[in-house]
């Protein structure tokens, strides 16, 4: 492949440009009818294609055919449109050069000045769960080469990729033309328009090989990962700074996400970098569980985490009074996540602590008039399609780690070996599979005390086991006795266990596999402790 180098002297100066002619191709038809409308006033010729054309000529504006253009009709069920010299020579021609302006003379071609154009649905194509074929047929072949096309050729073309920039460029063309300062503006929003849907339209291939081969979970059976990834993200909000206040950051999303990115804010303050972090650890946590669940997270750890009781009349409310309970110091200032839409009675008991964000699903509309009587808390609702991602990217210097996310989908306690002590009755097995559960939200080393389905003391992001076990007992105090236990990861030896059998802890669980396990065992047994090895360990770092 060649490139020709420019010969600066040969380029006429054009900054101005007046817009005589415009190509319109959308999908996303929000807007286009006033955009129509006022670029016809304009005296703006309209050259369209398909059910574009069709809408903006049952509107009443005169508009020409692609096909009146190129002379040839659209074929292959409308995959051949635009792809023709006649329209992508109108497009390119760089009109700063006399030989370029010659020879559309020559090929009695008229140039574009203006683009209009967003691409198939494809995103929303593959969210809505259709089959493959109908999303091959949502992959836009025409459209991104005429977004690239005129994005390229900025310096006489401006390209609109969506209704948002609407009615900048009808201002612009009503004040006499497109400024170079504006196409370059939107030469670059283009750019990363075609980049981000070329990133979807990767991955959903990548993902359909992946998801065709078999994917397994230790390093006899390695999962199977693209050899290439790409990321694709818009940006949505510049935030006020990052995780300190010396710090730029942003917020970006993912087309398809349905995340907290997406959540709805619908009161207080913007969010910050840190509430984000937070608002994320705590959906993580909450949504571990099935049954109502509510999470309380400083500084991406949890200093609550609860189930509503069985027999409660407000489920959701009773997780979330057991989850401040759990340590209401550090709940000061907390983020707090629920797996339900947050009741009156929830609401009634969190507008007496100083909260920094409440996420659920939901509020209702009384909760939403109590919690917005406060006038800085952050009230945010998730997507109604929320879901945990399956794959999570960290980023390293020079590159990113992608891994399989760490759920409880196939929660199964009846896989659980019983190593130390008498088998657990039903409630302090329940309470067993809680702090299990709940543990994989501390970050290691983590050591989580529970009872009645509520997290009482917490050991978290320690250098060793045996400083989170103290620091678990010491946030629990009397309640650590007659408390279950839960280790992220096992005990290396017995002393992290023994601080937890000193506090009266009456069953444990943990995953086992440590070269010492039989002394840790026997000190169960001594203390008359039953103890489960689950066979699998949840570091969170």
């Amino acid at each position: 492949m060649s490139v020709h180098a420019a010969d600066p002297s040969l380029y006429r100066d054009r900054d101005v440009v007046a817009v005589r002619r415009a190509l319109i191709s959308v999908s996303d038809k929000s807007g286009l009818l006033e955009l129509a409308g006022a670029l016809a006033d304009s005296g703006v010729e309209l050259v369209s294609t398909g059910s574009t054309a069709q809408t903006i000529r049952d509107a009443g504006y005169a508009v020409t055919d692609v096909a009146s253009v190129t002379g040839f009709p659209e074929s292959l069920d409308g995959r051949v449109k635009t792809l023709h010299p006649a329209v992508h020579a109108g497009l390119l021609a760089d009109l700063r050069l006399e030989s370029h302006e010659q020879q559309l003379a020559d090929l009695g071609i008229a140039a574009f000045e203006l683009v209009v154009v967003n691409l198939y649905p494809f995103v929303e194509t593959v969210a809505s769960g259709a089959d493959t074929a109908t999303v091959v047929e949502n992959v836009d072949i025409g459209g991104p080469a005429m977004v690239r096309a005129s994005a390229k050729n900025h310096p006489n073309v401006a390209i609109v990729v969506s209704p948002s920039s609407y009615a900048e460029v009808v201002e612009a063309v009503r004040a006499g033309g497109t400024s170079l300062a504006l196409r370059k503006r939107l030469a670059a929003q283009a750019f990363a328009h075609t980049a981000a849907y070329d990133t979807a339209v990767a991955s959903y291939f990548a993902s359909d090989v992946v998801d065709a081969e078999p994917v397994g979970h230790d390093l006899e059976t390695p999962g199977t990962f693209e050899s290439h990834l790409s990321f694709g993200a818009d940006l949505a909000a510049t935030l006020r700074y990052g995780e300190n206040a010396h710090q730029a950051a942003a917020l970006y999303t993912q087309a398809g996400g349905a995340g907290i990115a997406q959540a709805t804010q619908l009161h207080g303050k913007e969010m910050s970098y840190n509430n984000y972090v937070d608002a994320d650890a705590a959906v993580r946590a909450a949504f571990d569980f099935s049954e109502p669940a509510v999470a309380i997270i400083k500084h991406a750890n949890p200093c609550g985490i609860a189930v509503g009781a069985a027999d409660a009349v407000d489920p959701i409310a009773s997780a979330h009074a057991a989850a401040h309970a759990c340590d209401p110091l550090s709940a000061f200032g907390g983020v707090i996540a629920a797996n339900r839409p947050v009741t009156v009675a929830m609401a009634e008991t969190v507008k007496d602590i100083f909260t920094e964000v409440v996420v659920a699903p939901g509020f209702d509309p009384e909760a939403l008039e109590i919690l917005s009587r406060k006038k800085n808390i952050r009230l945010l609702t998730l997507p109604a399609d929320f879901a945990l991602a399956p794959r999570e990217v960290k980023q390293i210097s020079g590159g990113f780690l992608v891994q399989d996310a760490d759920r409880f989908t196939a929660f199964d306690q009846s896989t659980w070996d019983l190593v130390a002590g008498e088998p657990a009755d039903d409630a302090t097995l329940a309470d067993l599979a809680f702090a299990w559960k709940a543990s994989r939200a501390v970050k290691s080393n983590g050591i989580l005390l529970a009872n009645a389905g509520a997290s009482v003391g917490v050991g978290m992001g320690q250098v060793n086991r045996v400083d989170s076990c103290h620091l678990a007992v010491n946030r629990a105090g009397d309640r650590a006795a007659g408390s279950v236990a839960a280790s992220d990861a096992f005990f290396p030896f017995a002393d992290g266990l023994q601080v937890l059998l000193d506090a009266g802890v009456r069953a444990v669980a943990q995953p086992g596999g440590s070269v010492r396990d039989e002394e840790v065992i026997a000190a169960a047994t001594a203390a008359g402790v039953t103890m489960y090895f689950t066979g699998e360990r949840h570091f969170f770092h």
